[in-house]
């Protein structure tokens, strides 16, 4: 909001774009609550759970989304992507013994794509790890 005896830079195209993030956050919230009525009838459905774990990410929701990433591990227990995405949820919640181990069952698992692993910036908290280093370099040479 602009203040009084200020000039103010909300111009057409700045009230544009904050009017496009309040859509888009309210279409999250809309799909936040329609999901999570999904789930209360049908609390396996796996699809559904990976569309809220998704968006609580994007509403920064990470506590919230561990708990939808666990039980998506559950019921996908081969499912290298499922594991990949419960580690990198680990890391934002800056829990990194988790997440390494969490993210070598991915990797046993079959995924293999080092290169997106390196820049995922959800993994930033353990990218230094020593044992990140070692889990890249001993998957990516076979």
């Amino acid at each position: 909001m602009a203040h009084l005896g200020k000039p103010s830079n909300d111009g057409p195209a700045a009230t544009g774009s904050s009017l496009t993030r309040a859509a888009d956050q309210n279409q999250i919230d809309f799909e936040l609550e329609f999901f999570g009525g999904v789930l209360q009838r049908a609390p396996d459905y796996v699809d559904v759970l990976r569309q809220m774990s998704k968006l609580l990410t994007l509403k920064g929701r990470y506590a919230d989304g561990l708990q939808v990433d666990r039980r998506l591990v559950q019921l996908c227990a081969g499912d290298a992507l499922a594991h990949y995405n419960l580690a990198c949820r680990y890391a934002r919640l800056k829990r990194p013994d988790l997440c390494l181990k969490t993210l070598r069952r991915a990797v046993e698992l079959g995924y293999r794509d080092f290169r997106y692993m390196r820049e995922d910036s959800d993994l930033d908290s353990v990218r230094h790890d020593p044992r990140f280093r070692q889990l890249l370099r001993e998957y990516e040479t076979r």
